[in-house]
């Protein structure tokens, strides 16, 4: 992975095609997406107020967006007051130097991790992997991930795409590489595979002097970090190393602890539909007691990599909203068909389509593809926790990736050239718009187009055959809408439109 990017990855069409094409993953992504969303949609009618939260949560992160700069000032002196200490990191590179120079501070060389969609994001595996240090994913599905050497497909679910046996196959033949190896005889049964990680990452959580994580939520007022889990894995790795180092993108800031309400209880309903979730850790700085839970030491990274870039954009600063529930992803028809590798992206699905081109810029194939990965449906619109109108964004990306122009990237302008393959939809566009502005010629097409219905293709050529290879072209009737009327209402008082400029 570079960048943020999945090396190799073609732009999504191409990756959705074939990922359609393999039944036992739209299987598996079929299951679990329907599984999670109806579930998630019996605990949001629990509450009479979800949509007064809904907004709450909205207004929160807007406030808190328009006023980053002072939130963030708050968050550096209450962790240091705290113990902590603060490190801003501009983009991928300075963040994953900044890990690897406090692991190597330590003397260490393994490290264990909570889930971390930041970390994803910056590829910090492979920049400690290449420092000499080895980092061990402790979250169960990340942990199936690094074991099968494969890519994270879902926010929540990492491991969406792999089925129990498939997982069962994964540990017999990867865990014994990476430490204690899975028991013998072990079966696809789930509380088995679940003891198997157990046994797996017990060992590492007693031995390892370095954890890393990232963060839901950051407290502003008082330096507090806040973790959601729903295994333990999280509190373990926050409570037994004696050094912890979080990384974070800086709009998870919330300004204060009454903020934070909202959230905690928006969030577990919207992403593993639970009234609370099971593993809520927070901390606050370090601690003094060898006896006591929590770090000695505490080092923070603020992540930045793109984030105020999508600020300054009035349309798409909506997406920085985005808590990671997840719950537009199992909404998606398109995401549920191609599932999350498509996207070429650690954010995959709906939120990934107009993330990921905001903090990577729509310069590559890939990014310039994923406003395009959406019907507009409006589902990831109707159960966003925040909010986030993200057809509006789509739409506006769409319109950026056609367009063209400037755009700033880690403080360097790049100009973006305008789209390949749009200059036939563009010429389409011109002529449709001289002929509706011209009633005659719009009729001479109408009948012209009617009378030779026989002789057309059943795809388009050249640049349009990829929109009717999945499509059928709609037949031209035998007669135009404006003779049919003329004929049959012409004389009854219906009045013509012939001549007409409506």
């Amino acid at each position: 992975m570079s960048g943020g990017t999945f090396v190799g990855m073609p732009a999504f069409p191409a990756a959705a095609r074939e990922a359609v094409g393999d039944t036992t993953l739209r299987a598996n992504l079929r299951h679990a997406t329907h599984t999670i969303r109806d579930k998630r949609a019996r605990a949001v009618a629990e509450l009479s107020d979800w949509d007064r939260l809904r907004e709450a949560g909205k207004r929160i992160k807007d406030h808190t967006l328009r006023h980053l700069d002072r939130y963030l000032v708050q968050l550096e002196e209450s962790v240091q007051r705290a113990g902590g200490t603060v490190h801003w990191a501009a983009d991928a590179d300075e963040a994953n130097r900044i890990v690897a120079e406090l692991v190597k501070a330590t003397g260490e060389t393994e490290v264990v991790k909570v889930k971390s969609m930041a970390t994803q994001e910056i590829g910090l595996n492979e920049a400690l992997e290449a420092e000499g240090i080895r980092a061990y994913e402790t979250d169960l599905a990340e942990l199936i991930v690094q074991l099968g050497r494969d890519r994270p497909s879902h926010i929540l679910v990492p491991a969406i795409h792999r089925n129990r046996g498939e997982i069962r196959d994964i540990f017999r033949e990867e865990m014994a590489g990476w430490g204690r190896p899975a028991p013998d005889g072990l079966t696809d049964t789930p509380a088995e595979l679940a003891e198997a990680a157990r046994l797996h990452l017990r060992e590492k959580f007693l031995r390892a002097k370095v954890g890393i994580s990232g963060a839901n939520f950051m407290v502003a007022e008082t330096g507090t970090m806040v973790v959601v889990e729903s295994e333990g894995n999280g509190r373990m790795c926050l409570t037994l190393p004696e050094t912890l180092i979080s990384v974070v993108g800086i709009e998870k800031i919330v300004p204060t602890w009454r903020d934070l309400e909202v959230f905690l209880q928006t969030l577990p309903r919207s992403s593993t539909a639970e009234r609370m979730n099971p593993y809520t850790s927070m901390w606050t700085g370090t601690t003094d007691s060898e006896t006591a839970d929590g770090p000695g030491t505490f080092h923070l990274v603020l992540l930045d990599n793109g984030r105020t870039d999508t600020l300054a954009d009035e349309v798409g600063r909506q997406a920085l909203r985005c808590i990671r529930c997840s719950a537009c992803l199992n909404v998606c028809p398109v995401y549920e068909r191609a599932g999350g590798h498509a996207y070429g992206s650690v954010y995959p699905g709906p939120i990934g389509a107009i993330l990921s081109p905001q903090l990577r810029g729509t310069g590559s194939e890939i990014d310039a593809s994923l406003p395009y990965a959406s019907s507009l449906c409006g589902a990831c619109y109707e159960v966003c926790p925040v909010a986030i109108d993200i057809p509006e964004v789509l739409v506006h990306l769409r319109e950026r990736v056609v367009q063209g122009g400037e755009a700033t990237r880690g403080g360097n302008r790049v100009t973006l050239k305008p789209a390949k393959g749009h200059a036939a939809e563009r010429a389409a566009m011109r002529a449709a718009g001289l002929a509706f502005a011209r009633p005659g010629a719009l009729r001479a097409g109408q009948r012209l187009a009617s009378r030779t219905r026989r002789l057309h293709p059943r795809t388009l050529p050249g640049p349009g055959r990829a929109w009717s290879a999945t499509r059928d072209l709609p037949k031209v009737p035998a007669e135009p809408f404006r003779d049919w009327w003329q004929r049959t209402r012409g004389g009854s008082g219906g009045g013509s439109t012939e001549g007409s400029d409506q």
